[in-house]
């Protein structure tokens, strides 16, 4: 029994035991092995990516029902390990240049990915919570990675504050399920709750487990920290912060809602529907504002995880794919994006005044028509992939009922739209300014080149992410 379900949980138990041994490398090898370490790192999450995205189909648990391995809990992996290993490749040359190579931060994404793969198979709260605060406790420290910047001190304290406060709330919530439910299970739980009407006792657990989540994927009200901590924290790792912890708290959010209250989709719609609506809104009004790239992007993040939200709402198989296909686009454009952030550089400082792109398409044209085709499919203009991903979870909304949300989030994109086209204006007609001088790496204009050719190219059918999409959430919503 233990080795079968040894068997299931490979996949982190190999990159747990990696991190480690890469650990004792560096501090016995000394600093100089952090290059080595973070390639290594890299390799190691696209392997194990591959492993699992190639694994038989079909459903295994282990440790007696609490950790689960389906299709859904595959796509989620996946996800979350590609976009991981692409922003920790994309990091190199930034921690070479900034001092920061040091072998101590691969480690951490390393551990950071291995609670986040625990998070979206957990099928029991115990579970849930042991693989959120490994996550968590990982992302506290590369928050604040850069020491000698200020900036990235507040925002690792921020982020340790308000995570603590949202961790607080998911226990709280856990302990209230646990006393009513009885079980920490998530089939236990879904027992308890089956009937005509959910108890108010569990209604509470529901709400207080649903707003330290939300805190999670920068759902408003919760998403107070999100704009200065990726404007403080160094870039790739605002990077990583804005692609693998959004699917992972996404999908473990799916997989709570649907596998332990999915009995009770009428009590958590008004809740998702509630936080879809503010953030998309929020999010979409805040940026105007903003001429920090980074801060931008934060409430860029806010506005899709609204959108992303919308798909999991509609409680339906339909809105479950939605979220996915939705999520997958999404990591593919912010890797895009925070690629080219990251060589916004003049004299060697960063830049990330958007108005310092002035007749960008001038000095550069092939990054600005690539900056450009991110920040339409960002935007949801037809006829690039990120139309499609909004397409498909508004189409979940109207097809579950809810028209007037989806109405919601067409006026929303629409008016999210304008802080896209203004920096493609401003690349291509702004005022001139004093010109950027960073150098962009092979590697660099590779993941630019790739994520903007696949906005374009992804038209066709979506490289087939509909039909895995289909199918994980076929696995979730039984």
């Amino acid at each position: 029994m233990f080795l079968e379900s040894l068997n299931v949980v490979a996949p982190e138990v190999a990159l747990a035991v990696l991190a480690m041994a890469l650990l004792m490398w560096g501090a016995y090898a000394g600093r100089e092995v952090g290059s080595g370490v973070l390639w290594v790192s890299c390799i190691a999450l696209v392997l194990v990516g591959l492993w699992i995205g190639f694994q038989p189909e079909g459903t295994r648990t282990a440790f007696d029902g609490s950790f689960v391995s389906d299709g859904f809990a595959r796509f989620s992996k996946v996800l979350i390990l590609f976009g991981a290993a692409a922003t920790l490749a994309m990091s190199h040359e930034y921690l070479a240049r900034a001092g920061l190579m040091k072998f101590e931060f691969p480690v951490l994404i390393l551990l950071s990915v291995v609670g986040m793969t625990t998070m979206v198979s957990a099928e029991d709260l115990i579970v849930l919570y042991m693989g959120l605060e490994l996550q968590n406790l990982a992302l506290y420290v590369v928050a604040a990675f850069r020491r000698d910047s200020l900036r990235s001190t507040e925002a690792g304290l921020k982020y340790f504050v308000l995570g603590a406060l949202s961790s607080g709330l998911i226990l709280y919530g856990a302990s209230l399920t646990y006393g009513f439910a009885g079980t920490t299970s998530f089939a236990g739980i879904a027992a308890a709750g089956a009937g005509e009407q959910l108890g108010a006792g569990l209604v509470f657990g529901l709400v207080f487990l649903a707003a330290g989540i939300a805190f999670k994927v920068s759902a408003v009200p919760f998403h107070m920290w999100t704009p200065d901590v990726y404007e403080g924290s160094p870039t790739p790792v605002t990077a990583y912060f804005s692609t693998a912890p959004k699917v992972a708290g996404a999908a473990m959010f799916a997989r709570l809602l649907y596998d332990a209250f999915g009995g009770a989709v009428g009590d958590w719609q008004q809740i998702l529907v509630l936080l879809s609506l503010a953030s998309m809104f929020l999010g979409a009004v805040g940026a105007i504002g903003q001429r920090d790239f980074k801060r931008l992007m934060a409430y860029s993040s806010i506005t899709h995880m609204g959108f992303a939200l919308m798909g999991l709402a509609a409680g339906t198989e339909e809105g479950a794919q939605a979220l996915l296909i939705y999520l997958a686009i999404y990591v593919a454009m912010n890797v895009g994006t925070f690629v080219f952030i990251l060589n916004m550089e003049r004299d060697g400082k960063p830049v990330p005044d958007i108005y310092a792109l002035g007749l960008y398409a001038k000095v550069e044209p092939a990054r600005a028509l690539a900056l450009a085709v991110l920040l339409f499919s960002l935007a949801g203009v037809p006829p690039l992939v990120g139309f499609f991903g909004k397409f498909y979870v508004l189409k979940a909304a109207v097809d579950a009922g809810l028209v007037w949300l989806a109405v919601a989030g067409v006026i929303a994109s629409v008016i999210a739209a304008f802080y896209y086209i203004r920096i493609v204006f401003l690349m291509y007609f702004g005022e001139a300014s004093e010109p950027l001088d960073g150098r962009m790496p092979a590697l660099h204009w590779a993941i630019l080149a790739v994520c903007s050719i696949a906005m374009v190219a992804g038209v066709v059918n979506l490289f087939g992410v509909e039909a895995l999409a289909a199918s994980a959430a076929a696995t979730l919503v039984q």
